[in-house]
């Protein structure tokens, strides 16, 4: 029994981590180091905050909660955790779902053949559409075939540009490495993808042979250990061989081309191939988890039904065809006020459910979520309208100018909440 507990641990946890490795995991990390040079390791500790911890932290909460994304905002109120629902899946399938198509073709497909985007974005999603249909299998398929595959090239390419790396570095051409590390990471979309394929895999757990609560506990936490480990490994050799081949990317080169270059001057002209496989791979395995934790929400509050399941799995297909037909720069111009919106809740509606029961009453809750909402509308903004407009405001905000004007009031109401609720006991 230990033994088939120990290898489902370990292949849902392989899972987890191909379920958050996609387009924004690949490519945001080497142009990271690129842009941090010796302050590589500064920028790693901001991205891991926001692209490692807040996510394995979202798989601890659904190890707690064991239910839906709805779990998490309901002591909130049902209406906001409704709509905090909606609004979650709607942009992970506007957005980082169909960025994986973009990056596929634009890193795996565009090399080589002379094929319009849309054709590549309709197969792409042909076959995810196809994947999720028999969702049953999505954890066994994914983490006993897929993800070895990524890591192995991941690691090949890690491993040889750190061996071969040249002698000169750039310098560092950011001024805030840990809060640039911070706001890359949420271009990652990590904290959404966790409380959407950590309920994905709540349901995944379900049809298996798990069957009690704590046995179920146990695999997900450990699981999301696993996930955390791979990605905080795979992120600290990219930001790293971006710092070391620094030097040898064009000053103008976007993303895409820095890693292109990378995997190029590391493994030569069958590095373009390697890459390509595992860009089609990492980019996948994420759209099937996205469109996955959409449709079994769809499901969930449609009484269980299967039809429900397969239309919205192909609204979600269709939807992904069309915007991952763009350019990946102009999918992350996009996301970026989304970003600034729903990041933040998310992330306080993470701690607040991994945090013992006894620090998150419903007043806690609710003045928590409230207080960051309220103080991330300047960050929001900032993206739609002209700053000029918000230095009066952000003047006061501590940290405002960072994009990160929510935290310190979010914290304080925090604790001015949790000594409210205890005078009351």
């Amino acid at each position: 029994m230990n033994s088939f507990k120990n290898k489902e641990i370990w292949i849902s946890g392989f899972a987890l981590f191909s379920l958050f490795f996609g387009a924004g995991n690949l490519i945001l990390p080497t142009s990271l180091g690129v842009k941090a040079g010796f302050n590589w390791w500064i920028v790693l500790l901001g991205f891991a905050l926001t692209a490692v911890l807040i996510p394995i932290l979202s798989i601890f909460a659904h190890a707690k909660l064991q239910g839906t994304l709805f779990d998490f905002g309901k002591k909130v109120s049902p209406v906001f955790s409704t709509i905090f629902c909606l609004l979650t899946y709607a942009i992970a399938i506007a957005i980082p779902g169909p960025r994986t198509a973009a990056v596929t073709h634009e890193m795996a497909i565009q090399p080589f053949f002379d094929v319009n985007p849309l054709l590549t974005s309709s197969i792409y999603f042909g076959l995810v559409f196809l994947f999720v249909i028999n969702r049953s299998k999505i954890i066994d398929v994914i983490g006993k075939f897929l993800t070895p595959i990524i890591v192995i090239i991941l690691l090949i390419i890690i491993v040889l540009a750190i061996i071969s790396s040249p002698e000169n570095n750039l310098l560092p051409t950011i001024k805030s490495p840990f809060v640039d590390g911070i706001l890359e990471g949420y271009q990652t979309f990590d904290a959404i993808a966790g409380v959407v394929v950590g309920a994905v895999m709540i349901v995944s757990l379900n049809l298996g042979n798990l069957h009690t609560f704590d046995e179920k506990k146990n695999v997900i936490s450990k699981s999301g250990l696993i996930a955390g480990a791979g990605l905080l490994l795979i992120y600290g050799g990219l930001i790293f061989s971006g710092f070391l081949f620094s030097a040898t990317f064009p000053e103008n080169a976007t993303r895409i081309d820095i890693l292109t270059s990378l995997s190029l001057q590391t493994l030569g002209d069958f590095g373009r191939i390697l890459l390509s496989v595992l860009v089609a791979l990492a980019c996948f395995t994420t759209a099937v988890g996205v469109v996955t934790g959409t449709a079994d929400y769809i499901k969930g509050i449609c009484k269980n039904s299967q039809k429900a399941f397969v239309i919205t799995t192909a609204i979600c297909a269709i939807i992904g065809i069309l915007v991952g037909s763009f350019q990946v720069d102009f999918i992350i111009i996009l996301a970026v006020p989304a970003l600034m919106f729903l990041y933040p809740i998310t992330i306080v509606l993470i701690v607040l459910n991994v945090l013992p029961d006894k620090f998150g009453s419903k007043l806690v809750f609710r003045a928590v979520v409230f207080t960051t909402f309220l103080f991330s509308i300047p960050d929001f903004l900032g993206y739609l309208i002209s700053e000029d407009y918000l230095i009066g405001i952000k003047s006061w905000i501590p940290f405002a100018n960072f994009n990160l004007g929510w935290v310190l009031p979010s914290l304080l109401v925090f604790l001015l909440g949790n000594f409210l609720a205890n005078r009351k006991l």
